[in-house]
């Protein structure tokens, strides 16, 4: 293996903060990423291994059977449904190649705005301090600047808080009859207290114009396995996605863990409730930190402002690294006022997130336990 391109906890700082994603390979807490750590169980490893030389030796399967894999497990017909080497290939597909005017809320995955050329998307700045989605303000700039996609995503990144279903419900009934494709980007919705009671998947018959994107890897713990897929029953929008996908776009190992994950729902389901009581403690934990302004958070992540003065989010995540070697995400960049004073923090096992409090404590020196 090449020796890293650093020398020292700052260099390898300076590195790493250039990065993205690698990260097992040069020995630090990950408080950044957003993923399940308590899935996917043993066996589906043992699976990989014992089939390891026909997935690696055979090509995979093509859309028509992914979306039928997909299908079963999310209990869905194949046709509305297109599967993605991860949902930032769809996103690319949508925002770069269908989209004419797209708008989203801000902050947000950065992808969406990313991706679309020049001048083709609109933000949409959620108001500070609540960052709550206002539906009704949302959907008149919708209209009024003719976007023919708008994106919610629910529970949203980096602020950890998802928009309530009956909101999503009043806003596709006002974007409803102006061409107007809503994605619901519903990545983080297996970590809200009751999914079903936040996911719109039960609404994309009664809502056309509904498309639901979904990224696997934050939730079923397989960043290195990239599949996304999304869900729709507006067939044209459907097939103009389907035809940005190239023939195998999913490797074998993604297609063999589609086909064994109906088995194990179960556990899926228990990893999740882990993921939201590790989650809750260190939200309870990171408020006791009486300066720090802590929002309540619903996916598996916890969004912080740091006061007005003081030390701001990259001076602090930085000397979170180099003290502690402990890594969050700081927000500087994200289009939002006072970006810099705004970080972002993963929640893992809870004797990690016991020691990222503690690190946090010796650093800021106010805590209140």
């Amino acid at each position: 293996m090449p020796t890293p391109d650093y020398k020292n906890p700052t260099e390898k700082y300076d590195y790493i903060s250039g990065q993205h994603g690698g990260y097992y390979r040069h020995d630090f807490i990950d408080h950044a990423y957003l993923y399940n750590l308590y899935f996917p169980p043993e066996e589906v490893f043992t699976c990989f291994k014992d089939n390891i030389h026909d997935l690696v030796l055979n090509y995979p399967v093509a859309q028509d059977v992914l979306a039928n894999l997909v299908g079963t497990l999310i209990n869905q017909p194949a046709e509305r449904i297109v599967v993605g080497n991860g949902a930032a290939e769809l996103i690319k597909i949508v925002s770069g190649q269908i989209s004419k005017k797209l708008i989203v809320p801000v902050p947000s995955f950065n992808e969406y705005v990313n991706a679309a050329p020049q001048g083709n998307a609109l933000e949409f700045p959620l108001e500070s301090p609540s960052f709550q989605l206002d539906v009704d303000k949302f959907a008149a700039q919708t209209i009024a600047s003719k976007a023919d996609v708008a994106v919610v995503v629910t529970p949203n990144n980096p602020t950890s808080i998802a928009v309530p279903k009956k909101d999503l419900i009043r806003l596709a009934e006002m974007l409803a009859g102006h061409d107007c494709q809503l994605i619901i980007d519903e990545s983080f919705i297996d970590f809200t207290h009751d999914p079903d009671q936040f996911s719109m998947e039960d609404k994309i018959e009664q809502y056309p114009h509904i498309t639901i994107f979904k990224s696997m890897s934050k939730a079923y713990g397989i960043c290195g396995i990239r599949i996304g897929y999304m869900l729709t029953t507006n067939m044209k929008f459907a097939n103009a996605v389907r035809q940005g996908v190239h023939i195998w776009n999913i490797n074998g190992f993604a297609e063999e863990l589609l086909r064994i994950l109906p088995d194990y729902r179960e556990d899926f389901v228990k990893s999740c409730n882990q993921v939201k009581k590790d989650r809750d403690k260190l939200y309870k934990d990171l408020t006791g930190f009486s300066q720090l302004t802590v929002y309540k958070p619903d996916a598996n992540f916890i969004f912080c402002r740091l006061p007005d003065t003081g030390m701001n989010a990259p001076q602090l995540t930085k000397k979170l690294f180099i003290d502690h070697n402990i890594y969050i995400k700081h927000c500087e960049g994200k289009t939002l006022a006072h970006s810099d004073r705004y970080i972002r923090i993963a929640s893992r096992t809870e004797k990690e997130n016991t020691n990222l409090v503690d690190a946090l404590a010796s650093i800021l020196g106010y805590h209140n336990k």
